[in-house]
């Protein structure tokens, strides 16, 4: 991904992990719709800027976590 690429992500609807609670945890929330690449953000932070990954590495990411919750 190029250091250019900067999606418009003012309009986008986020949706919050299934994992998250009700409770105002600790929550990541993602946007779809951006071919190659996932825009992530703090839900608690909804206005700071988010963190855009390459869809493989989110994907690694998830698998690191899914086999080692720990980390």
């Amino acid at each position: 991904m190029s250091p250019e690429f900067r999606p418009g992500l003012g309009a986008v609807v986020w949706r919050r992990s299934s994992y998250s609670n009700t409770q105002g945890g600790v929550c990541v929330e993602v946007a779809d719709g951006f071919p190659g690449v996932l825009p992530v953000r703090d839900s608690r932070r909804p206005h700071e800027p988010a963190l855009v990954f390459g869809v493989p590495a989110w994907s690694a990411f998830l698998n690191e976590v899914k086999t080692n919750p720990a980390v």
